[in-house]
């Protein structure tokens, strides 16, 4: 069996909080005090002013494999990044990082702003390791991946940020790793770049190279990763992604309901199994369902739509948003200071991933919005068919024989 390319274990790493070396008149003098206290007991407890960025985190990465760390901003991933990269070193624990690393943590860092794109190429690929015959080589390859051609002689400094971020992921994607490790490179860039990296980090899996990947594209995550690490100074969950990822969405999604006191409200909804009636947050494509909705009405209002919108939670990309009339739902024949229960009825026609569902109330003839609920409900879907996509079509292929 291989080795992990990647061993992080019980890794801890602090900080202090407003930590800060302009000069090495200051820094000269810290860095003494720190050596003189190595060895003694600074490291098992937090003294003024300090606090744990990463707390107690392990992980393997195998080749071949991928790790995708999400969070919240703050939760630690880029300090896991500058500590396997040897950027930081760690208070407490210990890594392993075998073979050679392709880094990309920090947009342009590295770069110098008044060398050309091209003579940054050489620079940044010098310090990650490469010989100077590998970038001549690999120069006109990497700039147009990048698509910087007609600026690859301009200086830096006059890049965009997205432009830095192209360039930057280029030269460590040229570096033939055995380990890459990126922070956010989708985070800038059009969708055209976004799909090339996705493109090129499954080639370099394929390739045996392990990955770390830090991104708040969680549908990113969820296509590339074998597994996922949820960070928040300590580890909350690791395990498959879709895992990991419904409890990263359940903290990080916090329920967004409108003031009370509009003339009607949705007060609270309800997921269930259309046939059994008992609630229901796990399903396989086109299972019937049933969102059962409370609303309070205060106030007899004509021309009332409920809404209901289902999002891919991954990207936020709406799914189905739909309209029904008063004439459909009857919450216009409701007395004022009652409540009225209405059910939706619908069919998970959906494609694996994690997707929630949000109500509103609208007024049509002033266009205004009275109430809403998101999440009114959250919904995984688990099929092993389709690898990309929304919809389940429902395709079953058949197969003609002939003589």
């Amino acid at each position: 069996m291989s080795e992990p390319k990647i061993v992080f274990d019980h890794v801890w790493k602090k900080f202090r909080r407003g930590e800060r070396y302009d000069s090495l008149r200051d820094l000269i003098p810290a860095a003494a005090a720190r050596m003189v206290g190595r060895g003694k007991s600074e490291s098992a407890a937090l003294g003024e002013r300090e606090f744990w960025a990463v707390q107690d985190v392990s992980f393997e990465v195998m080749e071949g494999r991928a790790l995708g760390v999400i969070g919240p901003n703050g939760a630690g991933k880029s300090t896991t990044l500058k500590l396997l990269t040897k950027v930081l070193r760690p208070t407490r624990g210990e890594f392993r990082v075998k073979g050679r690393i392709g880094a990309l943590i920090e947009i342009a860092a590295g770069f110098h702003p008044d060398l050309t794109g091209r003579e940054n190429i050489f620079l940044q690929g010098t310090i990650m390791g490469m010989k100077h015959r590998e970038i001549r080589e690999k120069v006109d390859e990497i700039i147009a991946f990048a698509g910087v051609e007609s600026f690859v002689d301009s200086p830096v400094k006059r890049y965009s940020s997205g432009m830095n971020a192209r360039l930057g992921f280029s030269i460590a994607a040229h570096l033939d790793p055995d380990v890459l490790i990126i922070d956010e490179v989708l985070s800038v860039g059009d969708a055209a770049f976004q799909e090339r990296c996705i493109r090129r980090m499954l080639e370099f899996k394929q390739r045996g190279v392990a990955l770390v990947f830090v991104s708040h594209n969680l549908q990113a995550i969820s296509q590339l990763c074998d597994q996922a690490l949820f960070l928040k100074g300590a580890t909350q969950a690791i395990g498959q992604p879709a895992e990991v990822i419904r409890r990263y969405l359940e903290t990080a999604m916090v329920r967004e309901q409108t003031d009370s006191g509009s003339p009607i409200d949705v007060v609270e909804a309800r997921l269930l199994d259309s046939i059994t009636g008992e609630p229901v947050s796990v399903v396989e494509p086109g299972r019937r369902l049933t969102l059962r909705a409370r609303y309070m009405v205060r106030e007899a209002v004509e021309g009332i739509n409920l809404t209901l919108v289902c999002y891919r939670s991954t990207d936020m990309l709406t799914v189905y948003d739909g309209n029904f009339r008063d004439e459909e739902t009857h919450i216009n024949q409701v007395a004022p200071g009652n409540e009225i229960e209405i059910d939706l009825d619908l069919s998970a026609n959906l494609t694996r991933g994690q997707y929630h569902l949000k109500l509103e109330v609208f007024h049509n003839p002033t266009q205004t919005r009275l109430s809403s609920l998101s999440p009114a409900a959250m919904l995984t879907v688990e099929e092993n068919r389709t690898y990309d996509g929304i919809a389940d079509l429902a395709v079953n292929p058949v197969v003609h024989t002939r003589d």
